[in-house]
């Protein structure tokens, strides 16, 4: 059974009324951007994995498990230490660590750059300081956790291609940071939305991300969610 003791439950409780309490991320439109210069060309190699924040990690998860060459996405945390790792604990803010996801990737199929193509365009408005849509608090910034040089150059040089585009309202916020660990969330966390697709959290927050995907990237969208390993057809 699903433990829905979390920062969802009263939220859900009053969506269920029909009251509009999460503003803009109702149904918010995605952001068009461009590829990024730097970090777009696909290569030969083996999987590759990419680690991102972007407020709750149920809405950044099922967007990558829709997406073609993503072949697992998990749900954790990442920026702060292994003791505190914990979903009853991150939730406090005061940990350091981010809900976010651990995405493992086909070089062949997608590139790093068109991962976060994605990711900044569909999973979140990297525009929003220690949020995304209702869920405030360090626990919920945008953040971009690398592991090696490669992937650091693309990501800032990226992050300066799309401010100078000013194509978003406001300066990207979006961290950029050397990944020291990633922690696996609980098991009631993983594929949330593949498994609960009619919990009203994910009806108002979570499934436009996946059809913004839909429109603004049909070559990349498949229809059945990706899940540790297998696949919801």
């Amino acid at each position: 059974m699903f433990n829905f003791r979390s920062k969802h439950s009263a939220l859900a409780g009053t969506l269920i009324l029909g009251l509009s309490i999460v503003g803009c991320a109702i149904g918010e439109s995605a952001v068009t951007i461009p590829a990024p210069t730097v970090g777009a060309a696909r290569a030969k190699g083996t999987m590759q994995t990419a680690v991102l924040a972007g407020g709750c990690f149920w809405g950044v998860e099922a967007v990558f498990e829709h997406v073609r060459g993503v072949h697992s996405v998990v749900s954790g945390y990442a920026g702060g230490e292994k003791s505190t790792a914990q979903y009853e604990t991150v939730r406090t803010g005061r940990t350091g660590h981010a809900e976010s996801v651990q995405i493992t990737f086909d070089p062949q199929q997608i590139s790093y750059g068109e991962i976060l193509r994605i990711y900044f365009s569909v999973a979140l408005d990297p525009t929003q300081l220690n949020r995304q849509g209702p869920d405030t608090g360090t626990q919920y910034r945008s953040e971009i956790f690398y592991s090696n040089d490669a992937q650091k150059q693309i990501a800032t040089d990226y992050i300066a291609q799309l401010n100078a585009s000013h194509l978003f309202s406001q300066p990207i916020v979006t961290k950029v940071d050397p990944l020291k660990g990633f922690y696996p969330a609980e098991d009631y966390h993983q594929d949330f939305i593949a498994r609960n697709p009619n919990y009203p959290y994910v009806v108002f927050n979570d499934l436009p991300k996946i059809r913004n995907l839909k429109q603004l990237y049909p070559d990349f969208y498949r229809d059945w969610p990706e899940i540790k390993g297998a696949s919801l057809r």
